[in-house]
């Protein structure tokens, strides 16, 4: 098996946000309503979502700024509940979360959803080759950009 996909439909929301109170918990950290809010959110885009497009959806009256949401997905970044993808500029909820291995983001060109793999499996050559010049990964994250299967079919 190249990689275990994870999708939206593993985990139902009521337990992925569960996990993400206990994970802060853990942690000595709080996940306040306006975190929790925007992870909801990023729990229930069906692609990669940016600050910009969360706003609107976290805030109808238009009192939330910029920097309220972009320090909520920073502190979800940080505690691995969430994933920022760099080409993208954007951000996904971690379905695992708590995540402190190996991801690979498969993100089609069309549709712009990404997929998110287990990678460690597919980095052991890496993880060596870097200890032999002394250095240690604890983590590592890729992006690679191709045609998901449904735009494939499409075309």
């Amino acid at each position: 098996m190249a990689g275990m996909a994870h999708t939206h439909c593993a985990h139902d929301h009521t337990t992925q946000l569960a996990e993400a109170e206990q994970a802060c918990q853990a942690a000595g950290e709080s996940l306040t309503p306006l975190r929790r809010r925007v992870l909801e959110l990023l729990i229930t885009q069906h692609a990669p979502a940016k600050a910009y497009d969360l706003l609107p959806l976290l805030d109808g009256d238009k009192t939330a700024k910029p920097p309220t949401i972009y320090r909520a997905l920073d502190f979800l970044v940080r505690m691995g509940l969430a994933h920022r993808i760099e080409s993208l500029n954007a951000f996904v909820a971690c379905e695992v979360g708590g995540c402190e291995r190996s991801t690979i983001f498969l993100i089609c060109e069309k549709c712009g959803a990404a997929e998110e793999f287990d990678a460690g499996h597919a980095l052991i050559d890496l993880g060596e080759a870097a200890k032999k010049d002394g250095f240690t990964i604890r983590r590592t994250m890729i992006e690679a950009s191709g045609l998901c299967a449904t735009c494939q079919h499409a075309a």
